[in-house]
C-alpha cells in the first residue's frame, strides 16, 4: 500500500517513521524509482557530506503489516573541499588547498574557480593555490575541481581585510538649497569589516550612521561636512563639502547716515540693511501712503519729509523694513527714527539745546553793538580845534587828534567788523612843556563841556 525511505528507526509509539519525501533537505533531490512489489530504488541528486548516513526502506501491507529493514544501507560521500584562512589582511600571502577523500593518482590535476569563473591560468598538478600579496581584488568565494571529472568542491569565501578608502559624500539632492528643503548626505566608503561612520561639522560630531539627514534644513546648518570612516584595520575622512542654504531677506532696517540734525535745504541719506543668502541686490525705497515707489538702490537721500521705508529682493523672495520718520523744523531738518515696534531713537533735547545756545549768542552780539554805538557817539563829540595849533616841524611828530568811523553801520556782526575807518591826522611844532599842557588843558574843558550834554555818553574824557 505504501513505500518510502527514512533514515532513523527510531519513533515513538503510535507514531509513524519519517519518510524523507516530506523532508525539506530532501524533498526536491529525492526520486523514488522501484515499484510496490520487489523493486525500492531511490535516487538522490546533489549530494553532500551532509548526506553521508544509514538509510532504511520502509512498506506498510492491507494485511496491517509493516516492515523495515533493520540493517539499511550506509551512504558515504567523499568529497573536494577547498581549506582556507577565514579572514586574511590586505597585503598578507594566502595559500588555499583543494582537500580530497577520494584516492588521486599523482597525475591528477587541479583546477580553480572564482565566483564560479575558472581561474586559467591555475591548473596545477599541486593541489595548492598560493596568492602572494593578497588585495582587497582577491575577495571573494572560491572552489576546486579534479580536471576530467564534473563535480566541484563547494565554494569557501576569502576575505579580505583592508582599512577604508575611497571615502566620499554625496549630497541629495543635488544642486540650490533653499531654506526648509530636507537635505540627506550619504557616505560612501569601501571598507572590510565594514567601517562605522561619523559626522563632522566644522570639527564637532554631529551625527553617526552612513546617512545623515537634515528635515527642514535652516541657514544655521550651512557649513563645511565631513564623515569619517573607521574599522579595525585603520580610519579615513572624506573630503570636505558645504551646504550653502539660501534663503529671503530678513532682518531687514533702515540707518540713518549724518549726526541727526541736517541745514535746511541738504538730503537725508538712509541705507536700506539685510540679512539674505544670496545678498540682496534689489531695493526699493517706498513713502506710507504712497502706492509705487520713491527709489531705488540700497541707498536713498530723503529730500522732503514723511515716513520712510525699503524692501530688499532676492530671487527667493523680499521683505520690507521698518518705517522710518523725517521731520523737518525751521531751517534744520531733525531726523527721528521710529521703529513700528515703538520707542524714539533719537532725543529731542539736543535740538532744544542748540537753540539755547544761539539765543545766548545773539544776546551778546546785541549788547556789543550797543556799546560800539556809544563809543562812537563819544568819538564824534570830541573834535579839535579847528585852528592848527602850530606850524608844521616835521612829520615824524604826527599825533592822531580824533577817530571817526563812517556813518554806514553793518546790519550783523560780521559787516560790522570790517567797515570803513577813516583817519584824520594834525601836525604841530614842538611846543614848550608849559605852552602844551595849558592847551590839553583846554581841550579837556571843551571835551568834559560837550560829553556832559550828552547823557547817552559814557566816556568822560578823551586823552
Amino acid at each position: 500500500m505504501k513505500v518510502f525511505w527514512t533514515k532513523t528507526q527510531d519513533k515513538k509509539e503510535h507514531e509513524e517513521f519519517p519518510d524523507l519525501s516530506n523532508d525539506t533537505e530532501y524533498s526536491q533531490r529525492l526520486q523514488y524509482l522501484g515499484d510496490k512489489q520487489q523493486n525500492c530504488t531511490v535516487r538522490l541528486s546533489h549530494v553532500t557530506l551532509k548526506d553521508s548516513h544509514m538509510y532504511y526502506f520502509r512498506f506498510i501491507t492491507d494485511k496491517d503489516g509493516k516492515w523495515i529493514g533493520k540493517s539499511g544501507v550506509t551512504l558515504t560521500v567523499t568529497d573536494l573541499q577547498v581549506e582556507s584562512p577565514e579572514r586574511v589582511t590586505e597585503g598578507d600571502s594566502v595559500n588555499l588547498r583543494c582537500k580530497s577523500s577520494c584516492a588521486l593518482t599523482d597525475r591528477a590535476t587541479f583546477i580553480w574557480y572564482r565566483n564560479s569563473q575558472p581561474l586559467t591560468e591555475r591548473r596545477d598538478r599541486n593541489n595548492e593555490l598560493l596568492l602572494q600579496s593578497v588585495r582587497r581584488e582577491d575577495s571573494g568565494r572560491y572552489s576546486c575541481a579534479v580536471d576530467g571529472h564534473t563535480h566541484i568542491s563547494p565554494e569557501v569565501q576569502l576575505n579580505v581585510m583592508h582599512p577604508p578608502r575611497n571615502v566620499s559624500v554625496s549630497i541629495s539632492p543635488s544642486g540650490v538649497i533653499v531654506e526648509g528643503d530636507s537635505v540627506t548626505l550619504n557616505c560612501i566608503s569601501d571598507s572590510n569589516p565594514p567601517a562605522e561612520i561619523s559626522w563632522i561639522k566644522g570639527g564637532t560630531i554631529v551625527g553617526s550612521g552612513r546617512i545623515f539627514n537634515i528635515s527642514k534644513i535652516s541657514s544655521d546648518d550651512s557649513g563645511e561636512y565631513k564623515c569619517k570612516s573607521i574599522n579595525e584595520r585603520g580610519e579615513k575622512n572624506s573630503d570636505t563639502v558645504t551646504l550653502n542654504v539660501m534663503y529671503p531677506p530678513r532682518s531687514v532696517s533702515v540707518l540713518m547716515s549724518g549726526s541727526g540734525v541736517i541745514v535746511e535745504g541738504d538730503s537725508v541719506t538712509l541705507n536700506c540693511i539685510s540679512d539674505s543668502n544670496p545678498p540682496a541686490l534689489n531695493f526699493s525705497w517706498f513713502k506710507e501712503n504712497e502706492p509705487s515707489a520713491v527709489g531705488s538702490g540700497q541707498s536713498f537721500s530723503a529730500l522732503q519729509s514723511g515716513r520712510f521705508y525699503c524692501q530688499a529682493h532676492n530671487q527667493h523672495g523680499s521683505q520690507r523694513s521698518d518705517a522710518v520718520t523725517v521731520h523737518h523744523v525751521a531751517g534744520r531738518n531733525v531726523i527721528v527714527i521710529t521703529a513700528v515696534s515703538g520707542g524714539l531713537f533719537i532725543i529731542i533735547i539736543i535740538f532744544i539745546l542748540f537753540i539755547m545756545k544761539k539765543q545766548r549768542s545773539v544776546k551778546a552780539e546785541d549788547h556789543t553793538v550797543k556799546e560800539n554805538d556809544l563809543y562812537s557817539d563819544a568819538s564824534q563829540s570830541v573834535s579839535v580845534h579847528d585852528k592848527p595849533l602850530s606850524e608844521p616841524d616835521s612829520a615824524n611828530d604826527s599825533l592822531y587828534a580824533s577817530v571817526k568811523p563812517t556813518k554806514l553801520r553793518g546790519k550783523t556782526p560780521k559787516s560790522r567788523d570790517t567797515e570803513e575807518i577813516q583817519y584824520a591826522t594834525v601836525q604841530h611844532h614842538r611846543k614848550t612843556e608849559t605852552k602844551r599842557a595849558e592847551e590839553n588843558a583846554a581841550l579837556q574843558r571843551r571835551s568834559t563841556v560837550q560829553i556832559v550834554e550828552d547823557a547817552s555818553v559814557i566816556y568822560s574824557s578823551v586823552k
